[in-house]
């Protein structure tokens, strides 16, 4: 499954549900819990110097971004099987690069988005500088893409072959 769009992710339903799991609960029960902690906390008094109060304002700020993040991840998901297992670099991918030629220099990542990322290999967005330029190149090819020093850096695509988790 070739994706056509930055804002696209490609989840398999396990991942999708978990992930859909998460954001009911952030948008539900922990919502409560936040808002009884910032009232218990308002009710000690100034809160200028109330750190109870400021800390769960901040909890309050980071679960509601989390929610965002979800909602709007979720809305652009695509669910399904992995993509075919033709060679070409897409998320959903496990690539093997060779940095600057050397077939012995080499790193093997997910290329996916950090919520499919995985304990038991590294992952790339898909929207990271070494993402958007390794996508869609098949293997034998080569990539350029932008480092933080500005400079750019070539890879060479050794294998792309489907995650299977």
């Amino acid at each position: 499954m070739t994706q056509t769009s930055e804002n696209v992710t490609w989840l398999t339903q396990e991942a999708y549900n978990q992930l859909k799991a998460e954001l009911e609960h952030l948008s539900g029960p922990a919502r409560t819990e936040i808002a009884v902690k910032i009232a218990a906390a308002r009710e000690e008094g100034d809160l200028r110097e109330n750190g109870g109060y400021h800390a769960a304002k901040e909890e309050q700020g980071k679960m509601e971004l989390r929610v965002r993040q979800l909602t709007q991840l979720l809305e652009h998901a695509k669910v399904g099987e992995p993509p075919a297992d033709d060679g070409v670099v897409e998320p959903g991918m496990v690539v093997t690069i060779a940095f600057d030629g050397d077939d012995d220099d080499t790193v093997t990542f997910l290329l996916a988005s950090r919520e499919y990322a995985s304990a038991d290999i590294e992952t790339y967005s898909p929207q990271s500088p070494l993402g958007m330029g390794v996508n869609g190149k098949k293997m034998g090819e080569t990539a350029d893409y932008e480092l933080p020093n500005g400079k750019t850096a070539t890879v060479k695509i050794l294998s792309a072959k489907p995650y299977t988790g």
